[in-house]
């Protein structure tokens, strides 16, 4: 039987943070959040201009032992009083994912407690239920460096996909864009900056997919528009990078919202006891302040309530990781010690795969 309080360990090496984060969950289910630390490996791979894997995987092997033993200092207890330990398991970088599973399993086998198999997208749909109450069923857009994807989330491991990239993921977008202006990586929080000092009706780059009847996404088209663009300025001034960024990013916004319009329709047709639906927006790009004012407005007007989590859960953490654990734990939901690190695995095993569907293996 699962105990009333429980707490959980976990820990998050999926590509270029290493995470450790330790959570609280009461009975009713209220969440709390005791420790959550993380490296982040900006530093080492911004030379090359993204995520070098076997970088990631040192990093991760060099430090994963310290950040474990902090975030347990930091939640002020022993290691004899967790009630089980979770590790992402996938979608992600194989060398990463290996990394954490393995200090995970030992945890688990040391101290003789649950082992928690964690699906990463799994963390980002459920992270809003550890901050607050959040009922389930509930609309999530996951948008991040390899994802962007609409699920419906019913309740713990029951997800369906409405829509998904069919060519790449959003954060990829913003990273080439970045790349192709000079701005280097990071790109999201570069191309966000320039923007906001620019002309967002300098250039008209097309909208993808837009008044389509699905709730797919394409971002290749968009990217080829701007390149296109910045070829033709020949040599650019900084109002030149500046007016593209935020041509680019009005795109996006637009883009969004018509999608958006579109995920909200089919939620009420899917479930319309459903009186005051949530839209839960995660994963990096839903840090872009630009963004989040056009997700506040298009859910307002639909009738939707908008759930961002703060900005460092919506990056990859072990918060996440170790909530969603707790979640899965509570319903019995454990792992055997030999489950195999997947760096692919779709949240929703039932929808056929969508051609290119983003980079599955990539950052989330």
């Amino acid at each position: 039987m699962t105990p009333q309080i429980t707490y959980i360990l976990g820990i998050e090496t999926s590509c270029d943070e290493t995470a450790a984060a330790v959570v609280r969950r009461h009975g009713g289910g209220r969440g709390e959040l005791l420790s959550n630390v993380v490296l982040s490996q900006l530093k080492d791979h911004a030379p090359f201009g993204g995520v070098v894997p076997e970088i990631a995987a040192r990093v991760h092997v060099t430090h994963l032992d310290g950040l474990v033993g902090r975030a347990m200092a930091e939640a002020g207890i022993e290691f004899d009083a967790l009630h089980g330990v979770a590790a992402t398991a996938g979608p992600g970088l194989l060398g990463g994912l290996l990394v954490g599973l393995t200090a995970g399993k030992a945890i688990s086998m040391a101290w003789d407690i649950p082992f928690l198999a964690i699906n990463h997208l799994e963390g980002h749909a459920l992270t809003p239920r550890l901050l607050a109450d959040c009922p389930f069923p509930y609309l999530l857009l996951l948008i991040s460096g390899g994802h962007t994807q609409f699920q419906l989330v019913e309740g713990v491991g029951r997800y369906k996909r409405l829509g998904t990239t069919i060519d790449d993921a959003l954060g990829e977008a913003f990273d080439k864009v970045a790349k192709l202006l000079g701005l280097g990586y990071p790109g999201g929080p570069r191309v966000e900056s320039y923007a906001k000092r620019g002309d967002n009706k300098r250039f008209d780059f097309p909208r993808p997919l837009k008044g389509r009847a699905d709730c797919n996404f394409s971002f290749s088209g968009l990217k080829t528009a701007v390149r296109e663009v910045v070829h033709g300025l020949g040599e650019l001034t900084e109002q030149d990078v500046a007016d593209v960024c935020a041509s680019f990013e009005l795109a996006v916004a637009e883009t969004l919202a018509d999608r958006l319009k579109r995920a909200f329709q089919q939620f009420r047709e899917m479930h319309p006891d459903v009186e005051s639906p949530t839209l839960v927006v995660a994963g990096g790009v839903a840090a872009n302040q630009t963004l989040r004012g056009v997700f506040e407005t298009v859910s307002n007007r639909h009738g939707f309530k908008l759930n961002v989590p703060p900005f460092n859960l919506c990056t990859d953490n072990a918060a996440m990781i170790a909530w969603a654990g707790a979640e899965r734990l509570s319903l019995g939901l454990t792992d055997n010690i030999d489950f195999a690190a997947r760096p692919r695995w779709p949240l929703d095993n039932v929808s056929a795969p969508v051609y290119g569907s983003g980079r599955l293996g990539a950052k989330a």
